[in-house]
């Protein structure tokens, strides 16, 4: 039967053809980054170009979740930053120099699309389609996937193809002429690009890196708007888990309730893997399984982002699963925030990244040698394995280049001292793992603490989970299938 009905839709929607088409969908966000935005850092890139180039942004392949199911699509970061077109399947062309079209139009952009399909938006959902992109997105030379093919582009005669790393593992759809295997397939060909194009100076993936990274290392006022919504959902998700926290909680619930918040106003998804260790599992810095069914009073390391329409938070909050830190416990944090507090001083447009590093790395290494967990400084680095920070943006780990803070960067600040069980300490110290991770935004002489909305000290930390949580009455009854089986 359900075969049959299939069937029969199909047969209905090949028949109505482009006559029937989804609808717009009603009651959007209004605070999605408007066309002007997009065209803004189009313009900005072509200032950076060299003289007679073409910058090509190729959108993200689609990736199988399980048999015929694919993930939930999620844009290339550069591709919506330049465009703010969301779909896969298609292609950007950036000029350094106005172009001319064989009817005398003048043009220095190009946008490929996915076509629309009736057929295809009934399964999978509503597409721009062409007209869309012209009129949403603002860009008048857009075209079909499938006009690329026979686009009148003479790639031979720019000095410089600026582009990214392409994909290496897209599968071929041979009924599919306008997939991105095509795209990149027939811009190789068009390029005559050869097989090892690195040894081609005209072909330049670095340059792609360092234009993106001058321009995406520094947020305009629209992103700022955005950036600062997601790490405020993060810190609200953070404090509702300190309040509702108990010891019987597994990792996945807790991660689920951090994710329930983010969704409840309005962030569409996290910008990585929530990682909630509680325990030793804090010491595996990207622990993502979060499996453990019963957090216990153990320290419970909470590393968890809101993505609200692209922009993504970095918040990390240690805290006791029992509500109050033992005494091990809190010389650890307490190190960890100082070394935070260390780097905050330094933070000011114009400092040094390596400075406020040092700064952090000192007040570790000075603790841990006075408590007796290293022998000498040196060794600082078993318990600190990372980085203090990285930019934040479209990405949790965000484009830019510059070895010097500038005003208006947004980066996080990131100190952690995790001591694994078996380390060539007292054991007193085993299975402590602490982060502290906060946002700032650079500016002209200092920075402004952007995730201050979440308590990091110790005081502040245990008073949060003394309070009540909108989500302690959030229970849901247990399942009839785990009552059969004796669970």
């Amino acid at each position: 039967m359900f075969n049959t009905i299939i069937m029969r839709k199909l047969l209905t929607l090949l028949s109505l053809g482009s006559f029937l088409v989804c609808t717009a969908q009603a009651d959007l966000p209004t605070d999605y980054l408007p066309k002007e935005f997009h065209a803004g850092r189009r313009a900005a890139l072509r200032q950076l170009m060299p003289a007679n180039s073409v910058t090509v942004v190729f959108a993200y392949p689609t990736r199988t979740f399980s048999n015929d199911v694919d993930y939930l699509y999620h844009q290339n970061p550069d591709m919506y930053y330049f465009s703010g077109y969301k779909e896969p399947q298609s292609m950007l062309l950036i000029f350094k120099d106005e172009q001319t079209d064989s009817a005398g139009h003048k043009y220095s952009e190009a946008l490929f699309v996915q076509k629309r399909n009736a057929q295809a938006e009934q399964w999978t959902g509503r597409r721009l389609g062409v007209e869309g992109a012209k009129e949403k997105l603002g860009i008048p030379m857009s075209f079909n996937g499938e006009d690329f093919k026979n686009f009148n582009v003479d790639f031979a005669r720019f000095d410089k193809i600026i582009f990214d790393r392409l994909p290496a593992d897209l599968a071929d759809n041979p009924r599919d002429k306008a997939e991105l295997f095509d795209l990149i397939a027939q811009f190789k060909q068009k390029a005559a690009m050869p097989e090892d194009y690195s040894k081609d100076p005209r072909f330049d993936n670095r340059a792609f890196r360092q234009l993106t990274g001058t321009l995406r290392e520094i947020k305009t006022p629209e992103e700022l708007t955005l950036l600062r919504k997601a790490v405020e959902i993060s810190c609200q998700g953070q404090n509702e888990v300190m309040k509702v926290v108990r010891p019987d909680m597994s990792e996945l619930e807790i991660q689920g309730l951090h994710e329930y918040v983010h969704k409840k106003y309005g962030a569409e998804e996290v910008g990585y893997g929530s990682i909630v260790g509680a325990g030793e599992n804090g010491c595996v810095l990207h622990y993502m399984e979060n499996t453990k069914t019963k957090v216990g009073t153990s320290l419970l390391l909470m590393d968890v982002g809101a993505e609200y329409h692209g922009y993504t938070a970095d918040v990390t909050r240690t805290i006791p699963a029992g509500g109050k830190f033992s005494a091990e416990e809190k010389i650890i944090y307490q190190l960890v925030y100082d070394a935070q507090e260390a780097a905050f001083k330094l933070l000011k447009d114009g400092a040094k990244w390596s400075d406020a590093g040092q700064a952090a790395k000192d007040v570790i290494a000075e603790g841990l040698l006075k408590h007796g967990i290293i022998k000498n400084k040196n060794e600082v680095g078993r318990y600190y394995p990372h980085g203090l920070s990285h930019h934040i943006g479209l990405d949790v780990h965000d484009r830019g280049n510059s070895p010097v803070l500038k005003k208006d960067m947004v980066i996080t600040i990131e100190p952690g001292i995790y001591i694994p069980e078996g380390s060539d300490c007292d054991k007193k110290w085993w299975s402590i793992a602490v982060r502290i991770e906060d946002d700032a935004l650079i500016t002209q002489n200092g920075y402004e603490l952007l995730s201050s909305f979440a308590p990091r000290s110790i005081e502040a930390i245990e008073k949060m989970i003394a309070q009540k949580s909108a989500l302690d009455d959030f229970k849901l009854p247990p399942l009839k299938s785990a009552e059969k089986k004796g669970f």
